[in-house]
């Protein structure tokens, strides 16, 4: 059985490192021509696959935005996800999930379980009930081949006073932070050859100093970062070897907007320039 770090490095290594994200926000499918319906949904989740295979290796589907939609939107992103994965696509379940107990048990049945429904590649995870709390969702992503990413610095700006507070037991004030603890309780299973990819990863907005956070290059060594943050939030993919340095080689540099808003028509073209930026050509 391959690993998802494998998967993930072998993705990246084919098409870059840029992971198309599907967001049907109700705006996007009014002008779109959709309907902001489940079907609407569907249907534009079903196009971004279209154009994304063969161009990227990822996808990010935001759950919310099929969920608002009740058990329809759920048979919708069901339909997506098995759609990306069908075309070769890694699916990355952007669902935030977090709890303790038989509860976060039951959420990594439904996002990370083979033949599940919601079957995903990786799923997105809030370390926040404690990080020892993922350890059982974390144990079942290896034992099937799949991965997950923990939520450790993130782009909005109220996260920063959890995100780099110094945690309980560190000695003072600048002892480890709440992010850099998040990064090394994930990045346990990150060991191998030099270049190799862990299957648990972090999130780390691509528009904050990661080193505020703690987040460095020793920390970060050999852990998958999922960097949200790239084109309409600000951060360009000329930027991604000055914010990430010697770890740029392991992020997977989502775009949602400044790809989905150019409409269903021009989206190949647009994957295809914006893919170019990271890799500096077109696919072949």
């Amino acid at each position: 059985m391959t690993t998802f770090g494998q998967r993930l490095r072998a993705a990246m290594d084919e098409h870059g490192p840029l992971c198309v994200g599907i967001d049907p926000h109700e705006s996007l499918l009014e002008s779109w021509g959709l309907p902001t319906s489940a079907d609407g949904a569907r249907d534009f989740g079903l196009r971004v696959v279209e154009a994304a295979a063969g161009r990227v290796g990822v996808v990010k589907p935001q759950v919310a935005f099929f969920e608002r939609y009740g058990s329809r939107g759920f048979a919708a992103l069901e339909d997506v996800q098995a759609a990306a994965r069908d075309a070769g696509l890694l699916v990355i379940a952007d669902a935030k999930r977090g709890d303790i107990g038989t509860t976060m048990e039951g959420y990594a049945q439904a996002w990370l379980a083979p033949g599940a429904p919601l079957e995903a590649d990786a799923v997105t995870l809030s370390p926040y009930l404690g990080p020892d709390s993922l350890q059982k969702t974390l144990t079942t992503a290896l034992r099937h081949g799949k991965g997950a990413f923990v939520l450790a610095a993130t782009s909005n700006p109220e996260a920063a006073t959890v995100q780099q507070a110094a945690t309980a037991d560190s000695a003072s004030d600048d002892g480890e932070r709440v992010a850099e603890r998040v990064a090394r309780d994930a990045g346990w299973n990150n060991v191998g050859l030099p270049g190799a990819l862990g299957s648990i990863g972090v999130v780390v907005g691509a528009t904050v100093d990661r080193a505020r956070f703690g987040l460095t290059d020793i920390v970060l060594a050999g852990t998958p970062i999922l960097a949200p943050g790239f084109g309409a939030q600000g951060a360009e993919p000329s930027d991604l070897d000055r914010l990430f340095g010697y770890v740029a080689a392991n992020v997977i540099a989502s775009e949602s907007r400044s790809i989905l808003a150019v409409g269903p028509d021009r989206l190949a073209q647009r994957i295809e320039q914006r893919r170019a930026l990271y890799t500096g050509g077109t696919h072949g």
